[in-house]
């Protein structure tokens, strides 16, 4: 009975397991697509629940071709892997697991625009039944930079239709990229018979696309400092991407309403010498219109720019510049003035050079005409003298004869200058500049050189002699200021005077210079003189101190050294004098007698 019952049992639990395998199915997830770019490798997975173990599932792989058929492409059971044959991913396709942990992924390499289709998971369980799910594989392609071209030509605002102002095209894109055109920062929209935008796409054999827009318009006089560009977008793995092409610049041609003439160079005050550069400015801007440059003297030049070199005062005056419209005919001018300041070459009075007697007076003046102010500064030898257009000079000696410069400049404007010059002489005996030494001692048959400065005019005649009236020969020099330098060389072989004359109509003056000749002593080495005697003496002295010590040695000795006792100690005092003794013994006679220091004689 029990084992009947058993029988029902599990008949029933069969026919219950059985009864719940028809309903029950196999749980799939998949995502809704896989983005990728074209020529990477696409993985796509595909995730499970089943309560059979991995030797009861079947794994199947298709794609749902574009006529709406499904192709499969792979099959995996407990005893087998296959790849089908004769699709187009049978050797892209690789799938990574074997389901065991309810995943499994399919790859696809190299993926292609022609990929971009639906993938199918197919999951048969033995005791669950079948489950599927479905993924997109979406495919991208990067465009290329996008290029903008705009129209060479100007554009006249009087156009009656929109003109093209550019092209925008980007190649190269998956999907479809899209173009918008912007003028300052601001999107341009399409508007009726004002702007036009049209697009064009070309679909090529790879089976990218490239985008091309045109942009044409009306334009006014306020777009020609405006800047169009294009902005492209375009799809991307995850998102959306954008980038920009450069901005151009068009040319609109309109009428002119004002002129305006003016000196571009130089800046502020203009003098005679310098280069003017005149420019011309009309607000309009006309293809076909005429700008010219003139003067008052009727004189024109066509173009906007003039340069007038090496200006003088006749080139002061108005001048015009003038637009003329070529299809109106219509004009509009402006003019500015222009004036050149000038400084006339400076005149000193009087002309010629001046002579002057000393103690007299002179008073010269210096004038030039100029527009501008003037400053008039007079130099004497290089170096500053006075100021003011007057030079007065009183009363005259030799230190007023030189060369006086005048020069006048105009402190408004730097580079204006001129001058003129005077020469003034002062007439007077020669006057020989007293030398610092006139007295000079010199080693014999050393070379001595004597200089003599002389002032005076007319300029002096310099006569070198000696004191036994040898004339010498000179070399003499004048300076800037008047001064006549005349220089000789002799030989010192004995003692002797120099003299130095120096004449010319109004007088004469002399200076004589006495020299001394010495013999040159060569200067003893004291030092080592010195040296020598004190390492003399040094020897000596220990000579002596030898020689005494072997004297003392020997008394001591032969017991020599006695007193009563007939031996004394060498450190005992025998007399207040006589501290040493010396034996000696004559060849005549054996007597022996002791000297002692002092030559007396000791018994």
């Amino acid at each position: 009975m029990a084992a009947r019952d058993t029988s029902f049992l599990l008949i029933g639990l069969l026919v219950l397991f059985h009864t719940w395998g028809a309903w029950a199915n196999v749980e799939v997830n998949m995502e809704d697509r896989v983005e990728v770019y074209r020529g990477e490798m696409a993985q796509i997975a595909c995730l499970f629940t089943s309560s059979d173990g991995v030797g009861g599932n079947v794994i199947q792989w298709f794609y749902e071709k574009r006529t709406g058929e499904r192709q499969k492409i792979y099959y995996q059971d407990s005893t087998m892997k296959v790849v089908n044959k004769g699709t187009p991913f049978t050797d892209r396709i690789s799938v990574n697991g074997t389901g065991a942990d309810g995943q499994i992924v399919l790859k696809v390499s190299d993926v292609q625009l022609d990929d971009e289709l639906e993938f199918i998971c197919v999951i048969t369980a033995l005791t669950d039944g079948t489950g599927e799910g479905r993924t997109k594989l979406k495919v991208f392609e990067t465009p290329d930079s996008p290029t903008i071209e705009g129209v060479q030509t100007g554009i006249s605002v009087h156009e009656e239709n929109p003109s093209k102002i550019g092209t925008c095209e980007v190649k190269h894109g998956y999907p479809k990229p899209n173009i918008t055109w912007y003028r300052n920062k601001t999107p341009i929209r399409a508007a009726q018979d004002v702007v036009y935008v049209v697009p064009s796409i070309t679909t090529e054999s790879s089976g990218l696309f490239s985008v091309r827009s045109e942009l044409s318009m009306m334009v006014m006089k306020e777009d020609k400092d405006d800047l169009f560009y294009c902005e492209v977008t375009y799809f991307v793995p995850g998102g959306l991407r954008m980038t920009e092409t450069i901005p151009i610049n068009i040319t609109v041609y309109y009428p002119s309403t004002t002129a305006s003439v003016w000196v571009e160079s130089p800046k502020g005050e203009i003098k005679e010498g310098d280069s003017i550069e005149l420019h011309c400015h009309v607000d309009g801007n006309k293809l076909f219109s005429i700008i010219s440059i003139s003067n008052e003297d009727g004189v024109s030049w066509d173009n906007k720019t003039v340069v007038l070199e090496n200006v003088s005062r006749k080139n002061s005056g108005v001048y015009t510049c003038t637009s003329t419209d070529t299809d109106t005919w219509g004009e509009v001018s402006g003019n500015t003035t222009v004036f050149v300041n000038y400084l006339d070459p400076a005149v000193v009075m009087p002309q010629d050079d001046v002579e002057l007697s000393q103690g007299e007076e002179l008073t010269a003046t210096c004038n030039a005409l100029s527009s501008l102010q003037t400053h008039t500064v007079w130099f004497k030898d290089g170096e500053k003298f006075s100021m003011g257009h007057s030079l007065n000079l009183k009363p005259a000696t030799f230190d007023t004869a030189g060369t006086y410069k005048c020069v006048v400049t105009v402190p408004e404007l730097e580079g204006m200058e001129t001058s003129d010059t005077i020469h003034v002489k002062v007439n007077g005996p020669p006057d020989i500049i007293e030398p610092e030494f006139t007295d000079i001692e010199k080693n014999f048959e050393d070379m001595v050189e004597l200089s003599c400065d002389v002032r005076g005019y007319p300029p002096p005649t310099v006569m070198w002699s000696t004191s036994d009236r040898e004339i010498l020969d000179a070399k003499s020099k004048t300076d800037t200021g008047g001064v006549l330098r005349s220089v000789v060389s002799i030989k010192v072989t004995s003692d002797f005077t120099a003299l130095c004359s120096a004449s010319n109509t109004f007088g004469t003056d002399t200076m004589s210079f006495n020299i001394t000749a010495t013999k040159h002593t060569p200067t003893p080495n004291t030092a080592t003189e010195g040296s020598g005697v004190i390492i003399a003496v040094i020897i000596i002295c220990i000579l002596l101190l030898a020689i005494l010590g072997s004297v003392l040695y020997f008394l001591y000795k032969k017991g020599k050294l006695c007193g009563r006792s007939g031996k004394q100690d060498l450190t005992k005092e025998v007399s207040s004098k006589d501290n040493i003794v010396v034996e000696m013994k004559s060849e005549n006679t054996e007597e022996a007698v002791l000297l002692g220091v002092n030559g007396e004689k000791q018994p």
